[in-house]
């Protein structure tokens, strides 16, 4: 029996992506890495690898997604692994975000993400297997000051991760959110992270620290992204994957934080929430 699967990778050309894909070239998968310029680059920087096919797909382009998809079934009949990797960070207080600035994040870490989802799923369907991974964040778990806008995004894609489960488990397909903490990559470069350009002096304490906290912390993260491109190979193989995955310590303290703190509430305004149902 053939256990070779073919994944389909977005935001393959450089970061976590690009891990991704080295990682499941080395495990003897067939990948296409989908890249939004320089194919040429990728495929250079990869040794031109047999299993390796690069294509120009950019997911806010419905087109380009869509003969993306069509290309890689052409070259290998089938997609078994969708990883929904492409994204940027928009760092500033809630405030502090433009309109424009807001709708561009969204656009590609929310609508780009059900672009690829919807173009790829028919395929799933017909086969009744596949498994989606929706690379959320540990600002998926929880939201931060400076990242109010990045998070919801990201809480967005929780709630779209947890809905598709529940829809694709009945015809076969896996989808699961991963939720990475920092990881040492490109993430917060220039290239990856984009600053509100508004500073409005009366957050200088909260999204303005956490500005002047990430770049100490850029370069330094305490995540292996090697380590987390082969957590998504054992991923990929398992029987029963996980609706979601905390990946990095950080991530998981955060998240225990966080049910804990929720649990307190809870505890504390019970009685306000239980008595709101008709008597």
């Amino acid at each position: 029996m053939d256990t070779t699967k073919v994944w389909l990778i977005t935001g393959a050309s450089r970061g976590l992506g690009f891990e991704i894909v080295k990682a499941a070239l080395a495990n003897g998968d067939k990948v296409v890495a989908a890249v939004r310029r320089e194919p040429q680059s990728v495929e250079k920087r990869l040794n031109h690898h047999e299993n390796l096919l690069v294509t120009l797909l950019d997911v806010n382009d419905k087109s380009s997604v869509e003969s993306s998809v069509k290309n890689t079934l052409s070259q290998f009949g089938r997609i078994d692994v969708l990883v929904n990797n492409a994204g940027y960070g928009l760092l500033g207080a809630v405030e502090e975000a433009s309109e424009e600035e807001i709708r561009n994040n969204y656009q590609t870490n929310v609508f780009g993400l059900l672009n690829v989802t919807r173009a790829v799923l028919p395929q799933m369907r017909s086969q009744r297997s596949g498994h989606i991974i929706n690379f959320s964040s540990v600002g998926g778990i929880a939201g931060f000051t400076g990242w109010g806008i990045y998070c919801s995004t990201k809480f967005a894609v929780e709630g779209i991760t947890e809905s598709l489960a529940a829809e694709l488990a009945p015809l076969g397909i896996f989808v699961t959110a991963v939720e990475p903490g920092f990881f040492r990559t490109e993430f917060l470069d220039n290239a990856s992270l984009m600053t509100c350009k508004s500073v409005i002096a009366d957050y200088a304490n909260t999204a303005g620290a956490m500005r002047a906290t990430m770049a100490v912390v850029n370069k330094n993260q305490p995540g292996s992204p090697e380590k987390l491109a082969r957590a998504m190979i054992t991923l990929a193989n398992s029987p029963r994957p996980p609706v979601h995955l905390i990946l990095g310590k950080d991530a998981l303290a955060q998240y225990r934080h966080k049910a804990a703190t929720r649990e307190k509430e809870i505890e504390h305004w019970s009685q306000v929430i239980e008595n709101t149902d008709h008597d």
